[in-house]
């Protein structure tokens, strides 16, 4: 995995040298996609952080139902943005730009209604 260097208050992770994963407090993480746009990465964001609240919400209330619903966008996100599923780095760039695209897609109409 190489040497890694730990972050510093307002510094990004650290990466490992092939850029695949983020360290996080000693624990390796998938990065995020690097051919995301950063407008599209920080929309797919905003949509795993207010699916991570609902998940919060859902568990807190003692919904199931919701609180499935809330991890399957939680899921949604994550694999939009290469952290989860297929590794980005061995996708194709068009099957990569496929998986954001048709993801947002999703969020933005699961958050319309």
């Amino acid at each position: 995995m190489g040497m890694i260097v730990h972050m510093e208050a307002g510094q990004p992770p650290e990466k490992t040298p092939d850029g695949h994963f983020v360290v996080i407090k000693g624990r390796r993480w998938r990065a995020t996609d690097p051919s995301i746009p950063e407008k599209v990465a920080s929309r797919l964001r905003r949509h795993l952080m207010s699916a991570r609240r609902e998940v919060r919400s859902a568990m807190s209330a003692g919904d199931k139902p919701a609180e499935r619903a809330a991890r399957a966008r939680v899921n949604r996100a994550k694999i939009a943005l290469g952290e989860r599923g297929t590794p980005w780095w061995e996708q194709p760039e068009l099957e990569r730009r496929r998986r954001w695209e048709r993801a947002l897609a999703a969020l933005d109409a699961e958050a319309q209604g």
